[in-house]
């Protein structure tokens, strides 16, 4: 952040291959996240906190390769910050509700125009937008909805109008 505006720097997501076995993407994803640490080093990282899957086996995989992700997070000793999705689109866009495109046209507004190649990439710049608003605000980082899903967005903004 630059004062109080956000400075978008990069984004971007790690693509494996899909014929790889298991366990050669789970390095993938170590390798390429140690990688994006020394790249960027940065000084905190906010994570969305681990969803619910309908797949017990979807889900196990999803922890794994989360798992192989904070190993090497963890490796900078930096702080590491965990939201909840709903928390997340609650900051970037007032309520918890959004979807993919309407939070796309929101990040848009603290970022400046980019463009986005997939929903999980802009998911995860919506993560870091939520953090610097958070730490921005001094409150402690929520790891759930705020209530009737008025965000930290619109609580934010001068006489209660949304941004």
């Amino acid at each position: 952040m630059d004062g109080r505006k956000i400075r978008y720097i990069a984004s971007g997501v790690l693509r494996f291959n899909a014929q790889d076995d298991f366990l050669r993407r789970i390095k993938f994803i170590y390798d390429g996240s140690l990688h994006l640490l020394q790249e960027y080093a940065p000084d905190e990282i906010a994570l969305e906190a681990l969803i619910y899957a309908k797949s017990p086996t979807s889900l196990m995989k999803l922890a794994q390769a989360r798992g192989a992700m904070l190993a090497a997070l963890t490796q900078t000793g930096c702080a590491v910050h965990e939201y909840a999705p709903t928390a997340i689109k609650a900051a970037v866009s007032g309520h918890g509700g959004t979807d993919k495109e309407g939070l796309q046209k929101l990040l848009r507004l603290h970022v400046g125009d980019v463009e986005f190649a997939t929903h999980d990439e802009s998911d995860a710049v919506a993560v870091a937008v939520c953090h610097l608003l958070h730490r921005s605000s001094g409150l402690p980082a929520p790891t759930r909805g705020t209530a009737r899903g008025r965000g930290l967005a619109a609580s934010l903004s001068p006489k209660g109008k949304e941004l």
